[in-house]
């Protein structure tokens, strides 16, 4: 079907909203009149540009106040409709979007609403325009979908239908099956929001909460196909109110809203793209640096080793077991510490799973080869991390490590060969632009087929810290996707690594001893386990010797120890016993507050 966008979805000017829907590949979009009036472009010339751009203009929006109303105010109302539909004309577009009266004026008369419209319709079809009537969920008289419905079908205009908006319909708990009962025809327009489900004001919850298809908690998806089933054949357009896209850069945005409707129409069966290829494995995690000391001398006390060099660019390799970390000092390397720059996800299928990102808009990223490196398809994550789509040890596809060459004399490095007991990277912490966490979310679940835990609000002693995980089935694919408080501040965007051990307090007396720094816990958090929990004599003691927090669910018990922040990037070590999935979430307020007193002094 073809896709749209609601101007008030993007941040900037009306021109830069348009090239951004253009280059997303949208089909056309609505025009909010606010956009309009503020525009410098006369209305020939944004309908030019629209044309320029492969834009169709699908709705103007929105007029409001119109029916049910006295006399005297309806002939005003006709007059301001007038001077609209020529606007319309001049802009080439078709469709008005006429919103249930919010007005103390309007009368609770269903009889008078229809015959206004009528007459409204009327004066529309003399301009070749149709009138879209929609229920807002904070209508004064009229706020469903069905009571909007049943006007339009009263006053029986061929100018005259409805306009179905998802927000207004879910809000409100409204049953979407009802849809499946107005003909196809009568919808002249479809808008679809999502939302975070909020016990808050209908209409604050409107105009500041909305988000794409996909990131929210509506079953958009149930909608649609009631939608679909009624025989309605237009765009399939996107009318998000949110804060945070009214600030973010709009191209960016233009993509997140297209790569939901994407999924959205995928979900319905309305459109095909290539099959998820789910990750069944971490390959990798590499590391950008401009001086590799300080983090080597981090991973040789966590027990890795550094095995390999590349061939060709300064990366080398450490391992232990299945954790592998490429530290890379090349060029690009940012000048402000170390930095988390990408991910090896293992995939059974490489060309498949960059297949499917490339259709769900994934920039797909240029790599310099020579002429033995392996094959690497990769695209960027939303806050610009590198995937990599990999194979380890597959004699069918390209194994990614036959670009390293193996060193002479591996283990010299300072703690080499301790042996931590580190097995695996359990899971890597990816602390996101605060423009970008639903969007990343979404990304993580629709272009790598991950499934998305429930969100976590942490306290952080200098705001809130918001957290999302996702995962594969079986847990060797576990990425928490986070915004903090403070993203101007290094220290609360810094990622970390965390590595599998299944003897924490070993893995962390072995680090020490190699002289390896673990960050230190208050005091005040072990008496609150000793009085939460049952433990053996002298085990807290341990724990807050070496820093270890300790959490439990109905399913098993977490362990787990963090080391000083490098650049920006620390490493934890996890013991994960009997069922646990979390990831110590109640102790993320302690290890915050932990981490802020660990900065250094300016």
């Amino acid at each position: 079907m073809r896709t749209s966008i609601a101007t008030v979805s993007l941040s900037g000017s009306l021109t830069e909203k348009l090239t951004a829907a253009s280059r997303a590949g949208f089909d056309g979009v609505e025009i909010f009149e606010n956009d309009l009036l503020a525009s410098p472009l006369t209305p020939e010339e944004i309908r030019a540009r629209c044309a320029d751009l492969g834009l169709t203009i699908d709705l103007y929006q929105p007029m409001r106040d119109i029916e049910a109303v006295p006399e005297d105010e309806f002939a005003r109302n006709l007059r301001r409709a007038r001077h609209k539909f020529e606007l319309m004309r001049r802009l080439g577009t078709d469709t008005v979007l006429v919103c249930s009266s919010v007005s103390p004026l309007a009368l609770d008369d269903d009889a008078l609403a229809a015959a206004q419209l009528s007459r409204l319709a009327d004066l529309a079809q003399e301009f070749g325009v149709r009138v879209a009537y929609e229920a807002l969920a904070w209508g004064r008289h009229v706020s469903t979908y069905d009571h909007a419905w049943s006007i339009v079908e009263a006053a029986g205009h061929p100018a005259l239908g409805t306009c179905l908006d998802s927000f207004h319909i879910l809000s409100r708990g409204s049953d979407p099956k009802g849809i499946e009962d107005i003909p196809g025809e009568k919808i002249f327009f479809l808008q679809l929001a999502d939302a975070p489900l909020l016990a808050m004001d209908v209409l604050q919850w409107s105009r500041h909460y909305r988000c794409f298809p996909g990131q929210g908690g509506f079953d958009i998806a149930g909608l649609l196909r009631h939608v679909v089933r009624a025989g309605y054949a237009g765009p399939l357009s996107l009318e998000v109110f949110n804060d945070v896209f009214r600030q973010a850069e709009a191209g960016p945005t233009a993509v997140d809203a297209r790569r939901s409707l994407l999924v959205l129409q995928e979900s319905v069966g309305l459109a095909r793209l290539p099959e998820p290829v789910l990750p069944t494995g971490i390959a990798f995690a590499e590391l950008v640096t401009p001086d590799a000391q300080p983090v080597s001398a981090v991973l040789g006390a966590l027990g890795l080793t550094r095995t390999a060099r590349h061939r060709s660019k300064p990366v080398d390799l450490w391992e232990r077991g299945d954790a592998r970390i490429l530290v890379n000092t090349g060029p690009a390397a940012r000048r402000d510490g170390t930095g988390l720059a990408a991910v090896g996800l293992e995939s059974p299928d490489p060309e498949g799973a960059a297949r499917r990102a490339e259709a769900l808009l994934a920039p797909v990223l240029p790599r310099r080869r020579g002429p033995q490196d392996a094959p690497l398809d990769a695209v960027a994550a939303p806050d610009g991390t590198e995937l990599f789509f990999c194979a380890t040890d597959r004699p069918e596809l390209p194994d990614w490590r036959t670009d390293f060459e193996p060193l002479d004399a591996p283990g010299v490095e300072a703690g080499a060969g301790t042996g931590a007991g580190v097995e695996r990277i359990d899971h890597l912490a990816l602390t996101q632009p605060w423009h970008h966490f639903d969007e990343a979310a979404l990304f993580h679940r629709s272009v790598l087929g991950l499934h998305g835990q429930e969100s976590v609000d942490v306290a952080d002693p200098y705001g809130l810290f918001r957290s999302r995980a996702v995962t594969n089935s079986d847990g060797s694919v576990r990425i928490a996707l986070a915004v903090g408080p403070a993203p101007s501040e290094d220290e609360t965007r810094a990622q970390h690594i965390a590595l599998a051990t299944d003897d924490v307090v070993a893995a962390a007396r072995r680090f020490r001893a190699a002289g390896g720094s673990l960050l230190p816990m208050p005091a005040n958090y072990y008496d609150d386990l000793a009085a939460r929990y049952g433990f053996a004599e002298g085990e807290l003691v341990t724990y807050q010797d070496l820093g270890i927090l300790y959490d439990r669910d109905a399913q098993g018990e977490f362990r787990h120890c963090y080391t000083r922040t490098v650049g920006r990037v620390f490493f934890e070590l996890v013991q994960r016993d009997g069922g646990y999935q979390g990831y110590g979430a109640q102790n993320a307020p302690v290890r915050l507050a932990a981490q802020h007193a660990q900065r250094p002094l300016r």
